[in-house]
This record gives C-alpha cells, structure tokens and sequence, in this order.
C-alpha cells in the first residue's frame, strides 16, 4: 500500500506564518473545524502543548507571554471552544499580555449569518470576542493567511500589548496550496516614544519637588524598565512603591523601597502628601488606589501605554508613552539630589504598616506566607490564583529574582495553575509555583494530566478551607452568615496520585520542608495545605485602620 505525498494546506501556512514571525509554543486543544491547522504542526517545528479546557489553554498562553514577553499563539475550535477562551482572554487583555487567538470558522458558506446549520455555527462569532480583544481578524481565503495572522501578531504586540482574535473557516484550513512555504513576515510593532515637551515639563515638576514619590505598574515589568527606574528613584531621591501587577518592578529591599502594600491606608496616605506623585504604567484602578479612596493632594505626572487610562482616574500631566523610554528620558533630564531624606520616609512608612499589621494576630498568615517565601527559589516565578492567599502575596510577598503573577487583572478563579504550566513550558530548568484554594483549584484540576503528559515542573499548592473563603468571609462580615460558599471536595492528595502526580498534605510548621521537596523534585507536584486563612483587617472602609 502507497501513501500520498502530503499536500500541503492552508493549515500550513498558518504554521509556517507563526514560525516565520518568531513563535516557538503553541498552546490549545483540537477540535473539527480546526483540524487543518493541528494537522499542520506535526510538519512544523511548533512544539505543542495542549491542555483540557479551552480556558486553561488561554491561561498558559497568557502566562508564556507574560514571562518571554513574546506573542503566545492559541489555537482553538469553532464556537463552544472558542467560546471557552473568553475568561482568559479578558485576563489577558487586563494584564496586557501578547496572546495570539487562532480560532477556526464553520466553513466559508456560513459566514455572515447564513444560517447553514453548520455544527459550531453562531450568527456572528466573532463579536463575541470584540468588546474582548485588542482587534479581531477574520480570514476568507488561503491567500490572506500570511497576511493575516501577521497584522494579528503585529496587534498583540503594538503598545499597549494584548490579545488578539483570528479565526479561519474550515475549507481555508483544508483548502490545497502551491505557494512557496512563508519564510519571513514583517510584524514590528510601533515604537512610543515620549513626546519632548512632556517629558521637559516633568523632568521641571520632578526637579522641583519637596516630596517626589513614585508609583509604579504592570507596564515598568512589561516594558524591562528595572534599571531606569532604579536610576530615575535614586536620582530624585523619590520613594516607590509598586503596584500588585508592578510586583518585582523596585528592589523589595531597597532603601527607597516602600513595597506593595496598597491597600492600607498609611500607604495611601503617603501617596497623597507626595506634591508629585509620578505613576508609571498604572491606571491608578480600584485595586491601586485603595478602593478609589485615593485622593492626591499634590501633582500626577503619569506615563501610560494605554491611551485610555490616562488621567482616566484622576487629572494628571499625561504622557502616553512606554515605560521604558519615558522613564530613560526623565533620568537623563533631571538633576540629582542628595540621598537620605526618603530612605527614611520610607523605613517609618514600613514602620507603620507593619505595626498595624502585626497588631492584628495574623501570625498564622504571615508564618503561610514565610515558609512560601522560604521554599521558592529565588528565580522561580510563581502564579497565584484568587485566593486568601495570594491577596497577602500582593502586599507582602517579595518575587525576589522571579516574577510574581496573579489573575488579579481581570479577576477570575482558575488562573494559577495552568498559568504556571504556560511558564513552565516557556523554561523547564528551573520550577515554577501555583497557588490556588480548593476553591479554584476545582477550576483547572484536569490539567494534572497536562502536566504529568508534559513532565512540566510546576508544584502546586493548594490551601483547602473547604470554600470560597474570601467570598466567605465578605458575606459574613456584610450579611451576618454566607450563602453558597461551601464546597465539598476531594481527596487532593489521592487525586493528584491517581493522575500520577506526586502529591503531600502538610502543615503550617511543615510547609517549607514540604514545598521546598517538591519544588527541588522534577516534573509536577501537588502539596496541600488543609488552613483557614484570614485577611488583614481592610483600611479602605469607614472605620476600619
């Protein structure tokens, strides 16, 4: 029996165009319509990851994003898997995270509400993903294909970064071509410098000022702007303190350091005596500015990629501009003045938030988190779900060398761990943490096949409570007694064996000696932490701090 010569299809230059522009992964999970394009990777040199649930595969596609800072392609189905991205992509969009959605198409006959009665068909899929993405690309022919995927590429990239959404029919993907395999696409975002005059008007703001202080976002890590915010702090003598997203932007032990604890209302307070506040790839939204209780009573220089969110929260002097190259261009315009009066300001700001803190029998809390901090290696990224934990990690926890990443953007349950198999596919030399509550971990509890299939180091803590205990704790102190946030749940520990996966129940007094095992041991691991955790008491209600 002979075997046809295979022919080539649109399939192929889909993944030959994502290969000529760079990418390395592609994460998903097949489906009918889309067959042409799986088809295709097993001639390509794309390795593959595919997860259970569409949504998780977004999950990891945001999370190799976030840390190569490179365009992540998704490669998803027809209608109810394309549908499932959609809590991903939102994630995606509020971190600002490069994920390339390739979605199939019913075949070509049904586009624009035809009503074939096509398996997968809606009237108009891709609206769904409009008020989601960045921009959305539909493919009608195999000739469009190079183009195509290259302005999406080009769109995920431009400042600010994010998702994008491409689908292709069916008979596109199955479509015979003769055209010459793609070999090079030009997709090069568009650089955004600062305008001259604004950064001239700052830099005169910054020299000026009696108590600069700086606040910076999600867009310093994005961007790499570490040393020139370091450089432009150092030189004005200007506190800083990060944002949850801005976690790892300032050294945590800096002495300019005021660290990340945003929701407490003697750090709010300090940022609102600065007579100029300049904040750098931050919105200043409810979770920067303590609830909107914010209220700054000096000047607001703010330096945004994100033409929408300047001066969207409060007046400012706005640049729109990257990161990187304002914050450069602001050292090199301003003069530099004597060290010492905010390396004190911001030892007696720490002072006071950790004596509030501490006053509030948190011991258990504080130790979870220590004993986290004691096992994670240095330059081990960790990712952290919505859970009790993870909200004092945003505040207390120091990323060191790695980066912290949370789902704290757009706010949905079931981020960690398959985030943490993105990154984990990204770089397999070094482990990589998720932290989830049972709660959340039932989001994504399939994907401990995706990490045993892939051997992919990823050690997950879960802490059971036995509910949604954040949710648990807002409803009782609002309502008196919480409905619905009661879970029953499995054995996590015989679970994650039954899928071959290592797995230890642990305590708070051996949570170091049982993490720091399973993060030194290869390939994936479960360690589970029966607790009922409790959050810091809030400062952002009448009242409370």
């Amino acid at each position: 029996m002979h075997t046809a010569p295979c022919e080539r299809h649109g399939g192929d230059l889909v993944v030959e165009s994502l290969t000529a522009l760079g990418a390395t992964t592609v994460f998903g999970l097949p489906g009918q319509h889309a067959l042409g394009a799986f088809d295709a990777l097993r001639r390509s040199r794309l390795e593959y990851v595919g997860l259970r649930v569409e949504n998780n595969a977004g999950f990891a596609a945001d999370a190799f994003a976030r840390v190569t800072g490179s365009v992540a392609p998704l490669l998803v189905s027809t209608g109810p898997g394309a549908l499932m991205t959609l809590a991903a992509l939102q994630e995606a969009a509020a971190a600002s995270a490069p994920v390339l959605a390739l979605g199939s198409q019913v075949p070509t006959a049904g586009l624009g509400g035809g009503r074939k009665g096509y398996l997968h068909e809606l009237t108009d899929q891709k609206a769904s993903f409009r008020d989601v993405v960045k921009s959305v690309h539909t493919v009608r022919a195999a000739s469009q294909i190079p183009s195509a995927v290259a302005a999406a590429w080009a769109s995920a990239l431009a400042a600010p970064a994010g998702p994008v959404w491409l689908e292709i029919p069916q008979d596109v993907l199955l479509a015979p071509v003769s055209v010459p395999p793609v070999t090079a696409l030009p997709a090069e975002p568009r650089p955004l410098p600062p305008r001259p005059e604004l950064i001239a008007q700052a830099a005169e703001l910054l020299r000026d000022a009696e108590r600069p202080v700086i606040l910076a976002g999600g867009g310093v890590v994005r961007s790499g702007a570490y040393e020139e915010l370091r450089e432009l702090a150092e030189r004005l003598d200007a506190p800083v303190a990060t944002t949850f997203g801005g976690k790892g932007a300032f050294g945590w032990d800096h002495p300019l350091s005021l660290q990340s604890w945003l929701e407490d209302r003697h750090t709010t307070t300090f940022l609102e005596d600065a007579d100029v506040l300049l904040v750098v790839g931050s919105g200043l939204g409810e979770l920067s500015s303590n609830y909107h209780t914010f209220r700054p009573r000096g000047r607001v220089v703010q330096i945004e990629a994100d033409l929408g969110k300047l001066e969207s929260n409060h007046p400012a002097l706005g640049i729109h501009a990257d990161a990187r190259t304002a914050l450069a261009a602001l050292a090199d315009a301003v003069p530099a003045r004597p060290a010492g009066t905010g390396a004190k300001a911001a030892v007696e700001l720490l002072t006071r938030v950790r004596e509030r803190i501490d006053g509030q029998g948190l011991e258990l809390e504080q130790g979870v988190l220590a004993a986290v901090r004691e096992a994670l290696p240095d330059d081990s990224p960790s990712f952290w779900d919505m859970t009790i934990l993870a909200y004092w990690a945003w505040s207390a926890f120091d990323p060191r060398a790695g980066a912290l990443h949370s789902a704290q953007g757009a706010g949905g349950l079931g981020y960690g761990f398959p985030a943490a198999l993105g990154a984990a596919a990204a770089d397999r030399t070094r482990p990589v943490l998720a932290v989830s509550g049972d709660g959340g971990a039932m989001y994504s509890i399939a994907e401990l096949a995706t990490a045993r299939q892939y051997q992919l180091p990823v050690t997950w803590l879960i802490v059971d409570d036995g509910g949604y205990g954040i949710l648990r704790a807002y409803m009782a102190d609002a309502f008196g007694e919480a409905t619905g946030t009661e879970l029953a749940r499995p054995d996590f520990v015989a679970l994650a064996a039954s899928f071959g996966v290592p797995a230890v129940s642990t305590t708070p007094g051996r949570l170091a000696e049982d993490l720091g095992a399973a993060l030194a041991a290869p390939g994936p691991s479960v360690v589970v932490l029966p607790a009922v955790l409790r959050m810091f008491a809030p400062t952002h209600l009448a009242g409370q701090g």
